[in-house]
């Protein structure tokens, strides 16, 4: 059975953030519409649905690396921050989002705490993204018959 390492991960986070749309557990806060993504960033997302992008892309990051807790979450999202003349330099990731994205992955009983650890996917996450997984492999592969040996 496919899982998501056997899926690119762009078209996993696409279709992933569509899914996630028709939860109602997960949903941008008010915040979300006038705020950066992160220190490094100039400007606030250009995607009205950018949200439930960011969603998806935790939700795969905690099932590839799980545990993992804010903190290296924060750094996977994070970037160069430029600093004018002087050299850039890496910043985090907005915390805030992180805690919040993962707050509405808790309710919604994809993600969950282990102690002391981080967070992990539920066994009900598991078989969410796996069959998602399952998916998208057979569309991609009756568009690309090559992907049938993988």
């Amino acid at each position: 059975m496919p899982t998501v390492y056997d899926i690119p991960a762009n078209i996993l986070i696409e279709r992933l953030s569509e899914e996630l749309k028709s939860r109602d557990e997960i949903g941008p806060p008010e915040w979300s519409y006038y705020v950066k993504t992160g220190v490094h960033k100039e400007r606030s997302p250009d995607d009205p649905d950018w949200w439930y992008t960011r969603c998806a892309a935790v939700l795969r990051k905690v099932y590839l690396d799980g545990p993992i807790g804010t903190e290296k979450l924060r750094i996977h999202f994070g970037g160069k921050r430029r600093n004018g003349s002087r050299p850039n330099k890496f910043s985090k990731g907005s915390g805030s989002i992180i805690r919040n994205v993962l707050q509405q992955l808790e309710k919604a009983d994809l993600v969950e705490k282990e102690k002391g650890e981080g967070r992990v996917v539920t066994s009900m996450g598991h078989s969410y993204l796996d069959r998602l997984s399952a998916v998208i492999k057979k569309e991609l592969e009756k568009a690309i018959p090559e992907l049938e040996n993988y």
